[in-house]
């Protein structure tokens, strides 16, 4: 089935954790031309609890119900990575355009699979990269556009923190470190933001090697990673990630060198954006929306209503894969 341009969307999400209640499911119902009709968790007790709290009519413990629903014409995908390609699929397959938290898939390979039906169908998938779409990252991009530092001549990331308190419960860890769930560890799980931020900045990635280890000994995935990669226009840049470092060796950065100066910014703090250059030192604030995924959405929904273009797509997001299926060597 070829997906048909609606003046109204009407949402069925698949999954109500964490992401729908704080970054993304209020915005769905904000946006003009947009609702959310129906929720669906394997929980019963979950689905009715999110359905009545957020004053959803319909709730479903079964996915195909969900995409089966004659009301629902858009879905939402917020489960963990392992089941994205198989229920992104399902409603292509039925007609129905999808909208997969980050990553789109837990492999590169499974990514492909997803591009290979929206083509076959026609039916359009687009993925969560919301942080393309906030003013923080925007002014980060003008600044490096416009000049501020010159000509670009290395990037650099850091990001490191401490284990969290789940991740010493041996018997019960967090899906985040399981690779069968999560593709990876909590390199998986907080790369991709990073990664689709320096693709969208400085353009594809198209070499990447890293290195990973074990070094904590609480699960067995990765928990520090080191990365070199190269960009398409023949930037270098490396990146590196601890998650069982001090709590005083937090670190969420990323650091931009020009001939002229370099640029400073975080990724998941928001800190303000650090400017050095002969002019001296210049902190710059930028407020984001109170739902993060608002502009992102709203723009999602624009496209789908046939009105606007938005760039989040599966094709798009499926090198952030490639890059980290790269660094941990799994291709």
């Amino acid at each position: 089935m070829k997906y048909e341009v609606k003046k109204t969307l009407r949402w069925g999400f698949i999954g109500c954790g964490e992401a729908t209640e704080k970054k993304s499911g209020p915005a769905f119902a904000q946006i003009p031309g947009s609702s959310v009709a129906a929720v669906m968790s394997r929980s019963r007790e979950k689905a009715e609890s999110y359905a009545r709290r957020h004053g959803i009519s319909r709730w479903y413990t079964d996915a195909q119900q969900l995409i089966d629903d004659t009301e629902v014409n858009a879905v939402y995908i917020a489960t963990p990575p392992s089941s994205h390609a198989t229920y992104a699929i399902m409603a292509m397959k039925a007609g129905k355009p999808v909208y997969v938290e980050k990553p789109l898939a837990s492999s590169y390979l499974d990514c492909q699979r997803i591009n290979r039906v929206s083509e076959q169908t026609r039916v359009p998938c687009f993925v969560a990269y919301y942080r393309r779409y906030l003013p923080y990252f925007h002014r980060v991009r003008d600044l490096i556009q416009q000049g501020a530092i010159g000509k670009v001549i290395s990037v650099q990331l850091r990001f490191s923190a401490p284990p969290r308190d789940l991740d010493y419960n041996s018997t019960n860890l967090p899906w985040r470190v399981q690779r069968d769930i999560a593709g990876g560890g909590y390199f998986y799980d907080l790369a991709p933001h990073q990664i689709d931020l320096l693709q969208e900045i400085f353009g594809p990635i198209v070499r990447a090697k890293g290195f990973s280890a074990n070094l904590g000994g609480l699960y067995e995935t990765e928990d520090s990673v080191s990365a070199c990669f190269q960009f398409a226009s023949g930037l270098p840049g490396s990146g590196s990630w601890c998650f069982v470092s001090h709590e005083s060796a937090r670190t969420d950065r990323i650091l931009v060198m020009g001939e002229l100066g370099q640029l400073s910014f975080s990724v998941y703090t928001y800190e303000p954006i650090t400017l050095h250059t002969s002019a001296g030192r210049e902190e710059i604030a930028v407020e984001n929306p109170p739902y993060v995924q608002m502009p992102l959405i709203e723009s999602v929904v624009q496209h789908l209503q046939g009105i606007g273009n938005c760039t989040a797509d599966s094709i798009s997001s499926t090198s952030v894969n490639w890059v980290m299926d790269r660094i941990l060597g799994k291709i």
